[in-house]
């Protein structure tokens, strides 16, 4: 199983790759990672997050807006595999990412990777000045969701 990441993040200025193991079956890891109206309850690094149409949880192609890493950005659902996969872009100021996630069985659990790449000046920026904030940030949410989905 790997990330389908778009030509243009073939060369991202800025790349990061996280991962975790969980002890929860796809299933229930799954349904937290689609609530994005629920994220700014357990992921502190989420904020307004609105889905078109009012809806709650992502979908393909669902266009969503939020703020994160402090950041206003509006996002498309690129990839949906229920239980398996989920990504999607995002603009933002100065800006331009691809968010992936994937979630493999493994025996009574899960293994949850979380790649993003990242183009834009804001990008570069972070880069040199927080290297490992991102990382930082994503090992935060992936700690979040291990206890939502194992709880």
């Amino acid at each position: 199983m790997s990330i389908h990441f778009p030509n243009r993040y073939a060369t991202a200025s800025v790349r990061v790759r996280n991962e975790i193991v969980i002890d929860a079956l796809p299933e229930r890891v799954w349904p937290w990672l689609i609530r994005a109206t629920g994220w700014p309850d357990w992921y502190p690094n989420s904020r307004d997050v609105r889905i078109e149409g009012g809806a709650s949880d992502l979908s393909p192609g669902a266009r969503f807006t939020w703020r994160t890493f402090g950041v206003r950005v509006r996002s498309t659902v690129r990839e949906f595999e229920p239980h398996e996969r989920i990504a999607w872009d995002g603009a933002g100021m100065m800006l331009d990412v691809y968010h992936a996630w994937l979630i493999e069985p493994r025996g009574a659990g899960s293994w949850v990777l979380t790649e993003e790449n990242q183009n834009g000046l804001a990008a570069r920026a972070q880069a040199l000045v927080m290297p490992s904030r991102m990382r930082e940030g994503h090992d935060v949410w992936l700690a979040a969701l291990k206890a939502k989905a194992e709880g």
